[in-house]
């Protein structure tokens, strides 16, 4: 396609004033130009990846996917789906979410009522996987649409003392019985207007995952 003519006002272009310069640069500061601009456009496009919310998703049985950002992919634990995390140096754990399968014993009625009589083998389930465990609260509400059961509790994980929250939830279908656990735990010290359990997910890193959840 041929240039558009340009009005002899709008002359002379950029490439036009600098190509004398580049003409009679030595053939290593041409080099350390080039280099430069790639670096250039290297920190750019890291900053935008950065910036921008990574994306998980799961098949299966329960699909299902979330986003997140200032979290790292790390090791699952046993019998989980995925993990994201965050450390800090000397601090140990900052910030995780969980997701790992569930399973309903069969039941009648609405998945929105078993959840909770479910929740009640779950939690002495988590006093027995985490020492210091303290249950701070629990009740329904809802994910995206999903009816869902929190369990709200603090524990010492790894030698730290973390807020706990657990969310189970199970599609909204009749008989409907496997489901996902979702499992997340901040440090007191993580957030600041994360103060208590029962705030764990409505701030902080944790808020965009939860937010995000979703079934399919």
């Amino acid at each position: 396609m041929a240039a558009v003519p340009l009005k002899p006002e709008y002359r002379p272009t950029l490439d036009q004033l600098l190509a004398p310069s580049w003409r009679r640069a030595s053939r290593a500061v041409r080099l350390l130009v080039v280099a430069a601009g790639v670096a250039l456009a290297l920190g750019v496009a890291g900053l935008v990846l950065t910036l921008l919310p990574a994306r998980f998703s799961h098949g299966g049985p329960v699909p299902f996917g979330f986003e997140y950002r200032g979290l790292y992919r790390t090791a699952p634990d046993p019998g989980g789906y995925v993990k994201v995390a965050r450390h800090s140096s000397g601090e140990g754990l900052r910030d995780s979410f969980a997701v790992a399968p569930i399973e309903l014993p069969p039941y009648r009625g609405y998945v929105s009522g078993e959840l909770p009589l479910y929740a009640t083998g779950y939690i002495r389930a988590l006093a027995r996987r985490y020492a210091g465990f303290e249950l701070e609260g629990e009740g329904k509400t809802r994910v995206n649409t999903a009816p869902v059961y929190n369990i709200y509790y603090s524990a010492r994980v790894g030698g730290s003392t973390m807020y706990g929250r657990d969310v189970l939830l199970v599609p909204e279908r009749p008989g409907e019985r496997a489901g996902l656990a979702i499992e997340m735990l901040s440090a007191p010290h993580s957030n600041a207007q994360v103060t208590a359990p029962l705030l764990v997910a409505s701030a902080g890193v944790l808020q965009e995952p939860l937010r995000t959840f979703s079934f399919g």
